[in-house]
Parts: structure tokens; sequence; C-alpha cells
């Protein structure tokens, strides 16, 4: 996967261009600098673990459990 840079995500806010976005929330999901968000790279990537991942190999999951 290639990193994400600024000019696609903007492309893409601009394709889907169902809320305008301003300058500084395209640059802190490209960077974080508030610490606030989780970077869209660092959601990115790990999306990427996920799909690579072989769901077969794991154990079903345990029922849910009322209090």
């Amino acid at each position: 996967m290639q990193k994400l840079t600024k000019d696609t995500l903007t492309g893409i806010c601009t394709q889907m261009a169902s809320h305008d976005w301003r300058e500084t929330e395209i640059n802190e999901l490209v960077d974080p600098q508030l610490g606030i968000i989780t970077g869209f790279q660092e959601l990115l990537d790990e999306l990427e673990v996920l799909r690579k991942f072989d769901l077969g190999t794991t154990p079903p999951a345990l029922t849910v459990q009322k209090r």
C-alpha cells in the first residue's frame, strides 16, 4: 500500500463532496498534530494488517455474557 498523501486525500474529499473540508481538517488527517484523532494513515495501516490476517485461523468468538 502506498503512503497516504495530502493530494490523495484532497482528491477523495473533492470526489465525495457531501461535506466541505477545511484545509486544517485535511492536514490533521494526513499529519495529526493535535493528538485528538488517529491519523488516517495509521488507520489504513491497521486495516492493511487485518486484511492480511487469515481469519480462518482464529477461534470463534465466545458468547456475550450478561451481568
